[in-house]
């Protein structure tokens, strides 16, 4: 029963929820695919490079040779920090740029840019030869339904659900695209994270430059999908609209006290004082340290979603503020105040927008859907990419070291097979840069310093930029702060530098239940783990809060490492504390404030590629699943009767090592509910070991 924390867990809790309503604001639905290289044609463009704040650190110059004398002492705990600071000045390739070192960044602001008429001729000439899965009416609606969970993987034709890279397409294609006269947009609750939330609403205020309508449709709204809606040009909603913008709240379970009345003793170490894993479980109250980080958290998000609301209404923050402390439910006074355009049925803004294209109210509105419309091919739009290869590697989900018997093409970040993709980047000759696109809480520590040291190789032969999605904590940040540069959103999750590590005593459970178990042992510390019939012995205990020690510090000073840090200032914003990538900036864990396109501009600058040159980006990540897989998995459920319940319990409390994971209770919903519930979690661990 040891199993449920028998490792060391850098994790985090906090879960943000809607008032009212136990929405989780930052719940992503974390994929992973296996790699095949597939060619997407790339088509950004940039404005002139602009100065970066100073209380921003700076990217360093990834061109610089990696030492071939590279010593693990640095992060050795006999090491004194003196030492390891000195040591990581001398040989970090990536020391340049970083705090203290002055570098200006391109803004990677998407612009739309007008095609010349030699242009435009060639884009016609184009779609008349265009293969049928590109053509398009002339005139057609583009009809998105953003709802559910949003993937930062790609999608194949055969996978359901949205994916941000190809959300994203689409608004660029459709910007460009002459036969499309403007976007038809349906907004329900969210699933994703504000990280996610924020690349759509840029995309979205950039393809209004382009001078096409975009129409928003709101069911249903929360915060989530109104700060999305707002960017839109006009917004409707039907009469039985359910809308409850009434704020935000954070909350945080405990189960200290219900683990008590059934005989269950936690003994946690915990190191960070903002780690807040072993919290749920030892304590019935709040710490001071969680309330601190988690209100932090809060005020950010909700004075991002006051600041952007307000500026793109035209109102003012307090007017916005207010209004909300109102508790308006009522559609009819959101557009008495100017929320939303006017209160409409579906079909009635359907008809609006035949009248809009003069569209005969008899004949059938053009319209082209979201699935349909990412099959269309860059290239038929005149948006194909340049010369320029730069890699794309995405990691999304739980990190983990090798494929379990289990496993599926979404089980999470698999290390060994972004390692390979990270090798064959660098051995490869044709890319000019690399870009790590991580939306990860973390996992198996080990298989995130492999991955670590993979991404440090291949940023000493080439420019790389980690770019941050909704999350990135912990050995989600391990991994990104191996890379020359690091791109978060505003209100990314990340940092989480800190342990928590434990095992559960389950003396008075077995007592109460009838439960006796024996054990016959060799080795002074053999039952260090085994025994969970009895608390640690103290000198068990003294060997297991050394080992957490030893796990911190490793983590904190390689941090310090990669980012040109003292270790003491690290020390100063780790801790188990998660950051928005706001303050995640101006504390020096991250090195620029935005999104993919920004960091595309960044590994332009690295590489010598001029702003304005276009370039294709590579994805090794296969869309999944494929026909083939799907067609597997099928004959795996048929003839997979024998895989047993407590096969399958093991494979969901699997885990080896440290573990440098973000997870929790703010995580819950992330990968099913293995990490999030430990109820659910104690079930599991006794199931694997009968």
């Amino acid at each position: 029963m040891s199993k449920v924390l028998h490792c060391s867990h850098m994790t985090s809790t906090p879960q943000l929820t809607k008032s009212l309503s136990s929405i989780i604001l930052s719940k992503p639905h974390l994929r992973h695919f296996h790699s095949s290289p597939l060619c997407i044609k790339s088509h950004f463009f940039c404005s002139s490079p602009i100065p970066i704040t100073p209380l921003i650190p700076h990217s360093p110059d990834i061109s610089t040779t990696f030492p071939r004398t590279f010593s693990a002492r640095a992060f050795d705990d006999s090491s004194p920090p003196n030492e390891t600071l000195q040591e990581g000045e001398k040989k970090d390739p990536n020391a340049e740029g970083k705090p203290g070192h002055a570098e200006e960044y391109p803004s990677g602001e998407l612009e739309y840019k007008e095609f010349g008429a030699l242009k435009k001729l060639g884009v016609k000439l184009r779609m008349l030869v265009a293969l049928p899965w590109n053509r398009v009416r002339k005139g057609s609606v583009l009809t998105m339904k953003l709802r559910g969970q949003i993937s930062d993987q790609l999608k194949s034709r055969f996978s359901s659900g949205l994916s941000l890279p190809q959300i994203c397409d689409n608004f660029t294609k459709a910007a460009y695209d002459p036969r499309i006269s403007g976007i038809y947009l349906h907004i329900e609750s969210l699933s994703c994270g504000w990280g996610k939330v924020e690349e759509i609403r840029r995309h979205l205020l950039n393809f209004k430059k382009s001078g096409k309508f975009i129409v928003g449709y709101l069911p249903t709204c929360q915060e989530k999908e109104y700060y999305l809606a707002c960017a839109c040009q006009e917004i409707y909603a039907p009469p039985s609209a359910y809308f409850s913008l009434y704020g935000l709240t954070v909350q945080a379970s405990f189960l200290g006290g219900v683990l008590e009345n059934v005989g269950v003793e936690p003994q946690i170490q915990r190191i960070g004082k903002y780690k807040s894993a072993g919290d749920q479980l030892m304590r019935k109250t709040m710490s001071e340290e969680n309330c601190e980080m988690l209100t932090a958290i809060l005020d950010n998000i909700y004075g991002n979603w006051l600041d952007k609301v307000s500026s793109t209404l035209g109102k003012k923050r307090e007017e916005v503020e207010n209004f909300i402390n109102e508790g308006v439910f009522q559609v009819d006074r959101l557009k008495e105040e100017g929320y939303i355009t006017n209160i409409c049925y579906d079909d009635e803004v359907m008809s609006m927008l035949k009248e809009k294209l003069g569209v005969q109210k008899d004949k059938k509105l053009p319209m082209v859907d979201y699935k349909k419309y990412s099959r269309v091919g860059k290239w038929t739009v005149g948006l194909s990419g340049g010369k320029d290869l730069v890699a794309v590697i995405r990691a999304s989900g739980s990190i983990s070291r090798v494929k379990g018997p289990l496993s599926t093409p979404s089980s999470g970040v698999i290390g060994e097979q972004i390692i390979e993709k990270i090798r064959s980047v660098r051995e490869s000759g044709k890319y000019k840069a690399a870009i790590i696109r991580i939306d990860s809480p973390g996992g198996d520590a080990l298989a995130s310093d492999l991955m670590w040291r993979e991404i440090r190789l291949l940023a000493s032969s080439k420019p790389v930029v980690a770019s941050m999605a909704d999350v990135a904590a912990s050995g989600g940040y391990y991994m990104a702060m191996a890379a020359g540069a690091i791109v978060a959103e505003d209100l990314t999750l990340t940092g989480s530098i800190g342990v928590v590590t434990g095992k559960f005593n389950l003396g008075n459970l077995y007592q109460r239940i009838g439960f006796n178990k024996e054990i016959i042992s060799r080795g002074r510390y053999a039952e260090l783990l085994a025994a969970e019939q009895r608390p640690f012995r103290p000198d068990e205990a003294e060997l297991f809060a050394k080992s957490a020690q030893h796990a911190y510090r490793q983590f904190r000073d390689k941090a310090a490492f990669s980012r040109s840090m003292p270790v003491d200032k690290m020390e100063e914003v780790a801790q188990g504390r998660v950051w928005t990538g706001k303050d995640a900036a101006s504390r020096g864990l991250v090195d620029a404030i935005g999104g993919f396109s920004h960091a595309i501009a960044i590994a332009k600058q690295k590489a010598n590629i001029p702003q304005d040159r276009q370039v294709t980006l590579v994805e090794l990540s296969r869309p999944s699943p494929t026909l083939p897989e799907i067609l597997s998995g099928i004959g795996n459920s048929v003839v997979g009767v024998d895989r047993t319940l407590k096969e399958l319990m093991q494979e969901l409390t699997f885990s080896e090592g440290v573990q440098a994971r973000m997870d929790g209770i703010m995580f819950q919903r992330l990968e099913g509910f293995s990490y999030g519930n430990p109820i659910l979690t104690l079930i599991q661990d006794y199931l694997s070991s009968l």
